[in-house]
C-alpha cells in the first residue's frame, strides 16, 4: 500500500507504545495508511508483519507524508529526533507520546510551523481497552484537536486534562499498577496453598471484576469498601493489616518517584 502525500499518520519510533497503538487501531477497523519510521529494521519488519504498516527507514520521506506526526520515542531521545525533524520544516500537527516532556519544550524544538498535542495512551489500547489523556497547545486549531481526539477514541476512552495534571495522570493511570497488584496478590494466594492458576483467577477477580462493578454501577467507592469489609470478617482483617503494614504509604511513595522521573524528563 502506498500512502498519499500528506495523508498518513506517521509514527516516529517503532517501539512498544507504537506497536500497542497500531494494534488497537487495526482492531478498531482503522484501514487508512499508517507509516512507521525507525532506525532499527527488525522493529519495522515486526510491525509490518503484525499490523500492515508502511515501513519507512528514511526520516525525511516519512515526515513529508505526514498529515499527523506522532512522536513515539523515549523522552531522552526526543531532543535529537526533533532536531532532525526541524530540518524538514513542514507545517503540520504533531502529537508527542513522550512522558514528562512539556509543550513548551516541544514548541521550542520545532518552532511555529508545528502545532502540538500531547497524548498518553495506555498499552492496554492494543485490546481496545485503553485510556488516553490529551493536552492541546492553545494554538492548535479546533479541527486538528477533533482529529486527534477521534483517532485516540478508537483505542478506548479519552480524557482532556490541563497540562499541569498530565504527569500526575501518567503515574496514576498506568496499567502496571494492576499487573503488579495481580502478580503480588496471586503470589500471596499461592503461599496459602492455592495452585498458580486458581490463585491468578482469584486475584484477577478481586482486582478486575470488583473495579468493573464499581465503574458500571452507581454505588460509591466508600460504600463498596464498607460492604466488602464486614466488621469482624475476613476482608476487614485483611484490609486493616495491609493498611497498618504501609499499603497506602507504599503507593504514595511509588507515585512520587514517578513524578520525580517526569520532572527529570522535562529537563532533557
Amino acid at each position: 500500500m502506498k500512502a498519499a502525500r500528506n495523508n498518513a499518520i506517521v509514527f516516529l519510533g517503532g517501539g512498544r507504545i507504537t506497536s500497542a497503538v497500531v494494534a488497537g487501531l487495526r482492531l478498531a477497523g482503522y484501514q487508512k495508511p499508517i507509516i512507521v519510521y525507525d532506525r532499527h529494521p527488525q522493529k519495522l519488519r515486526r510491525l509490518k508483519q503484525r499490523s500492515g504498516v508502511i515501513a519507512e527507514s528514511n526520516l525525511n520521506h516519512a515526515v513529508k507524508q505526514a498529515r499527523l506526526l506522532i512522536i513515539a520515542v523515549r523522552p531522552d531521545s526526543v531532543r535529537e529526533l526533533l532536531k532532525e525533524v526541524g530540518k524538514i520544516s513542514l507545517p503540520l500537527t504533531a502529537v508527542s507520546l513522550a512522558a514528562g516532556v512539556p509543550l513548551a519544550r516541544l514548541r521550542q524544538a520545532l518552532g511555529s510551523p508545528v502545532r502540538w498535542a500531547r497524548a498518553m495512551p495506555s498499552p492496554a489500547c492494543r485490546s481496545g481497552r485503553g485510556l488516553t489523556a490529551l493536552v492541546f497547545d492553545p494554538r492548535l486549531e479546533s479541527s486538528a484537536r477533533q482529529e486527534v481526539k477521534q483517532l485516540f477514541s478508537k483505542l478506548g476512552p479519552v480524557v482532556k486534562i490541563p497540562e499541569s495534571q498530565f504527569n500526575g495522570f501518567t503515574v496514576t493511570y498506568s496499567c502496571s499498577h494492576g499487573y503488579h497488584a495481580l502478580a503480588a496478590l496471586a503470589a500471596a494466594g499461592e503461599k496459602l496453598g492455592l495452585n498458580r492458576r486458581t490463585a491468578r483467577i482469584a486475584a484477577a477477580h478481586a482486582l478486575a471484576d470488583g473495579v468493573m462493578a464499581w465503574r458500571k454501577g452507581k454505588t460509591s467507592l466508600d460504600h463498596l469498601l464498607s460492604e466488602a469489609a464486614t466488621p469482624g470478617g475476613i476482608a476487614s482483617a485483611t484490609m486493616a493489616s495491609m493498611k497498618k503494614s504501609g499499603y497506602t504509604r507504599v503507593i504514595d511513595k511509588g507515585l512520587q518517584a514517578g513524578m520525580a522521573q517526569a520532572r527529570k524528563n522535562a529537563k532533557r
